[in-house]
């Protein structure tokens, strides 16, 4: 019995080192097996190893399609394909049901709608439309092309090709009249801020949507006072002089939907979340933003006049300006290199289409 009872202490003491040898000798396995596996994703949760192959079941429906026709769903395939996390659904433009989006209404902006719900109530009930147009909107399939303003535009007779798009959403102040054969002649939306706007009224086209994409809150007030044709009483609250003009009737107006400059800095791009205040670099460009808004309501989307070659300094910045390359300097509230790289991947990708290889230039094959 003394020797049983001396075996019985003897496991006692032994089994908890057991126990404990056993644990670590798992975790150790599977620690050198996680470090021996390659990473399919990066941080932001797309894939590595990218490139313009479509995946096969993406091969087997729309391998047989002709070329040119417009190929249903495409962007949003190809996006979920690299990043699995993408989701199609948000509406392109704000309706008085924006406060079901649960995603905005938690957020101030530019990357929600939180205090806004009144004057946000004033404007979507006075313009009243809340799509493209009838025509756009039937459309079984849409090809979106978004222009940037760069000066790789320049002499390229790149008009015809950008005209051929069903939807051409252009951004900011930048010009159409006398540029036709480089930019095209066709403008579908022009997305822009009050420090953006085109500031002379005959220099706007004759047919096309004028959309906010409000950065602040005194963004929606500018707004409300352009819909009203009302004088702006408090221009101090901008960084520059903006319109005090847009003719356009209430109809041709609509707002962004600010889902996507949040998705496109948070989830896309990765830039810091600042407790979902704006802050430093954590802002992404006006062009980028337009690629988020096509990629969930466009079939298929292309871009031109991206990029910018930092190591031509004395290449023109813009197509409709003298103002050279060296003339950027580093922002306070965009991140370009970051943005850069998730422009990139969906290039490389094949997500969306270059038309004028200023985002890659020659680097991304």
């Amino acid at each position: 019995q003394g020797t049983v009872r001396k075996t019985r202490q003897l496991l006692l003491v032994l089994c908890p080192f057991l126990v404990l040898f056993f644990l670590y000798y798992s975790i150790g396995k599977l620690h050198l097996w996680g470090w021996g596996q390659e990473p399919l994703y990066d941080k932001q949760g797309f894939l590595l190893n990218l490139d313009g192959n479509l995946p096969l079941e993406l091969m087997y429906k729309y391998g047989n399609l002709s070329k040119g026709v417009c190929k249903p769903s495409y962007a949003a395939a190809k996006m979920s394909a690299i990043y699995p996390k993408f989701t199609k659904p948000a509406p392109m433009f704000l309706d008085m049901n924006y406060r079901r989006f649960s995603k905005i209404s938690n957020f101030f902006p530019p990357f929600g709608t939180r205090m806004q719900e009144r004057i946000l109530d004033v404007i979507l009930k006075t313009t009243k439309s809340y799509g493209l147009g009838e025509e756009l909107d039937c459309l079984s399939c849409k090809k979106c092309i978004i222009v940037g303003n760069g000066g790789i535009l320049t002499n390229r007779s790149m008009g015809a090709r950008i005209d051929e798009y069903d939807v051409i959403v252009r951004l900011n102040e930048a010009p159409v009249r006398g540029y036709e054969k480089d930019v095209g002649s066709r403008t579908t939306m022009r997305i822009t801020y009050p420090e953006g706007a085109i500031q002379k009224a005959e220099l706007y086209e004759k047919d096309s949507l004028f959309v906010l994409s409000a950065f602040k809150p005194s963004d929606f007030q500018w707004l409300r006072s352009m819909l009203f044709k009302r004088r702006l009483h408090n221009p101090e609250g901008f960084w520059k002089s903006v319109a005090r003009h847009v003719p356009r009737e209430p109809s041709d107006m609509r707002i962004l939907n600010p889902y996507f400059i949040q998705e496109a800095s948070f989830r896309l791009i990765g830039l810091p979340h600042n407790n979902g205040q704006m802050g430093r670099g954590n802002i992404p460009t006006l062009g980028t933003v337009a690629i988020t808004m096509a990629l969930h309501n466009c079939d298929e989307v292309a871009v031109a006049g991206f990029g910018y070659d930092m190591t031509a300094p004395h290449a023109p910045l813009h197509y409709y300006e003298k103002i050279r390359m060296a003339a950027i300097k580093e922002s306070w509230t965009h991140n370009i290199c970051k943005e850069k790289e998730f422009l990139i991947k969906l290039v490389k990708a094949g997500v969306i289409q270059d038309l004028t290889n200023g985002i890659c230039g020659s680097g991304c094959w």
